[in-house]
């Protein structure tokens, strides 16, 4: 593959934005958000098992087929397997008799003399290991789909469709699907109301009134793996129905120790029958419409549930409102061909995050899509899920989240404390519980450590005053106290060092023979400042500690004048040129104090000729973006975040591939709309002009509603 760098200097792009004429940009229009919003919604002439579509509001998600529900699950189990999911739904396989999870034996590495130990060897204790990994696991709550007949008796295969359509209207949240099965119509609509776990559904059809069209609700058992379902043990779990009146069933849900409730509500005529343990079927009526809600929850809800029809229209007053009052980016009028598959990812993005990092805990990689990593959430990650909700006017998106941090507050001081630290130590791949799965890698990572302190602030500046500052003083503090106390002091070089051990945000470094990386040591300055700042606002002296750890933290690793991974990098990073180029990340996710400009200009353009494009991950991207945009290359950041690479490459309905089990990721969706945060409303201490990380030859944008970054 033809590097990036040798195409960008064939094309003059690395000159710089300076050296183009002014033109082309717009500051200060009016947006006609819906025009821009609806230009991109995304459609299917067919199935998509690679790009299905989903709806959902943050705390719940359903994913489904050309149907518009999950009638065809098979087609999709090997691509992107449709699953229900929520923040709640979790469930965990019994402890095995004999192990007892509080006998985990630690690694010890050694730390300046002590021993800390870490989760991270497997050896001699492999089946705990395992089922710590692995639970609790994310559930898939139940399939809802559509049972087709044929006018034999014959169940309906997905060839026998025909003319299948299928639209998600952005704007209002609804999707709607449509097809032909043996010359008769079906509509479907499916939405997800706005503030509860519930799905409205409304399908039209003759099919309904000949009694060859129904509904089935099934639910299966719990697993760790990607469908997060295992359809195999029906007497491992148990589905108790409970008819509430005419047009209402309870199901309730039982999975050895794991409860949860599903309700179904339906209008008109119609009765539900039981086929088997876990499978409930819906025959309507004899006339050519059906509407149903059905709800899930951790609890049996007695409250009538709303009908469909209010629950669209709460769906669509919702979704205008979201797309009214948040930021907008419209890259209409550019003359530049990658115009409009950008503001196509863009505005995807801001759909995809808000129905799947906006809950009131980290998401998983995946959102509420499928299982990654268990369903289990990665913390580091947040910030690339999350962060850019602030800058987007959506700040309220990421204060969802934020108070899980402080239900897991006493069990992060308690980590730090055994391991010898002040503070709270976060953990990394982590579920609703807060304890730290064991890992090679996960418990070693550090870079998560200022992420509250991060979030804190930008919570802070969207909503300046006392009350916020209250609200996360205790996150921020306990995050700096564990930050400065994890700070080692080099005497014989006077400076303050970070590891080892430690593994830095490029992963493939081993923690015993890794420390001072580049990019958490200015994320460490960065986060003690912050803090102090958090200080004078509560009208409290600056902590000594922190500003001598802060003063004194080692300068930024260079060797053959680029800058490396971490000091102990062999040689330079073109070594180890995979995985993260994390080193960009000093001068672009962050402000880059410590950084050099021109020191970090050569890093990019080496990072461009060298990296192994294969191995990377989709927020590489728009990391690189935001570097190229702060180093005033804007031409190369708009190259970074179109790269056509395998881990860079965009479906249909807005996701980005990474690998067969992990189909999706939205670090790369959030990723994106940080960066164009950034590239538009520009950052403190950068240039004053109207979007200026983007290109002033063949560019037009337009932006609202957006705030410049810290």
């Amino acid at each position: 593959m033809l590097s990036l760098m040798t195409a960008l200097t064939r094309r003059g792009f690395l000159a710089g934005a300076s050296t183009l004429p002014a033109g082309g940009l717009v500051a200060g229009e009016r947006i006609r958000r819906r025009s821009l919003v609806e230009r991109h919604n995304p459609c299917h002439r067919g199935f998509a098992p690679e790009a299905p579509l989903s709806v959902g509001n943050g705390e719940f998600a359903f994913t489904a087929d050309a149907t518009g529900l999950q009638t065809f699950p098979e087609m999709y189990e090997k691509r992107v397997p449709l699953c229900t999911q929520s923040q709640w739904g979790w469930h965990s396989f019994p402890l095995p008799k004999g192990l007892d999870i509080t006998q985990f034996r630690l690694e010890l590495y050694d730390t300046y003399g002590r021993k800390v130990g870490y989760p991270t060897s497997a050896k001699g204790q492999e089946e705990l290991y395992r089922w710590l990994r692995e639970n609790p696991h994310r559930l898939h709550l139940g399939r809802i789909g559509l049972v087709l007949q044929t006018a034999q008796g014959e169940p309906a295969r997905p060839g026998e469709l025909a003319d299948v359509r299928q639209e998600l209207d952005l704007w209002r949240g609804v999707l709607s699907s449509s097809f032909a099965f043996e010359g008769r119509q079906v509509r479907v609509e499916t939405c997800c109301h706005p503030e509860r776990d519930a799905l409205a559904v409304r399908i039209q059809s003759s099919l309904i009134g000949e009694g060859r069209l129904a509904v089935v609700l099934e639910f299966p058992y719990g697993s760790p793996e990607m469908a997060a379902a295992d359809w195999t043990r029906p007497h491992a779990h148990r589905s108790e129905s409970r008819r509430v009146s005419q047009r209402r069933l309870d199901i309730g849900r039982e999975l050895d120790s794991d409860r949860y409730w599903v309700s179904l509500e339906w209008e008109g005529e119609g009765e539900v029958r039981q086929e088997g343990p876990h499978r409930f079927l819906l025959a309507p009526g004899g006339n050519d419409r059906l509407a149903f809600v059905c709800l899930f929850a951790p609890r049996r809800e007695a409250a009538t549930l709303p009908p469909a029809s209010a629950v669209f229209e709460a769906s669509a007053r919702s979704w205008a409102r979201f797309w009214s009052e948040g930021g907008a980016l419209e890259l209409a009028g550019s003359r530049d061909p990658r115009a409009r598959e950008l503001e196509r990812r863009c505005v995807l993005s801001q759909y995809l995050t808000a129905i799947q990092c906006a809950g009131s805990m980290p998401p998983q990689e995946t959102g509420l899509t499928v299982n990654s990593w268990y369903g289990k959430f990665h913390l580091e990650m947040h910030w690339w899920h999350a962060a850019h909700f602030p800058l987007w006017g959506r700040a309220h998106l990421l204060e969802r989240s934020m108070d899980w941090y402080r239900s897991i507050l006493p069990e992060a001081r308690r980590k730090a404390r055994e391991q010898g630290y002040r503070g709270a130590r976060w953990p990394k791949m982590v579920g609703p519980e807060g304890r730290d799965s064991p890992s090679p890698i996960g418990p070693l990572l550090i870079w998560q450590q200022p992420h509250p302190i991060v979030f804190a602030e930008l919570c802070y500046r969207a909503r300046p005053g006392r009350e916020t500052l209250e609200r996360y003083r205790e996150l921020v503090f306990e995050s700096a106290e564990f930050m400065a106390s994890f700070a080692v002091p080099d005497e014989a070089r006077r400076r303050y060092v970070l590891g080892p051990p430690l593994i830095p945000a490029q992963e493939n470094h081993p923690p015993r023979e890794t420390w001072n990386p580049t990019f958490e040591l200015e994320y460490w300055d960065y986060g003690l400042e912050l803090a102090q700042r958090w200080r004078k606002r509560l009208g409290l002296e600056p902590e000594p500690r922190w500003e001598q750890v802060r003063a004194g933290l080692a300068e930024l690793p260079v060797a053959d004048g680029v800058y490396l991974a971490h000091e102990n990098c062999p040689q330079t990073f073109a070594e180890r040129n995979r995985d993260h180029p994390s080193m960009l990340a000093a001068l672009g996710m962050l402000r880059g104090r410590k950084a050099d400009r021109e020191i970090m200009r050569r890093t990019l353009r080496k990072v461009l000729e060298v990296w192994q494009w294969e191995h990377t991950w989709g927020w590489d991207y728009p990391m690189m973006a935001m570097t190229a945009a702060r180093l005033g290359e804007p031409e190369t950041a708009i190259a970074a975040l179109m790269m056509d690479t395998p881990k860079n490459r965009w479906a249909a309905n807005g996701h980005v591939w990474q690998r067969p089990n992990l189909p999706l990721y939205l670090p790369a969706n959030g990723g994106l709309l940080a960066a164009l945060a950034l590239m538009a409303a520009g950052w403190e201490g950068g240039p004053r002009s109207h979007a200026p990380g983007f290109p002033r030859n063949n560019w037009t944008v337009a932006w609202e509603g957006l705030n410049a970054w810290l």
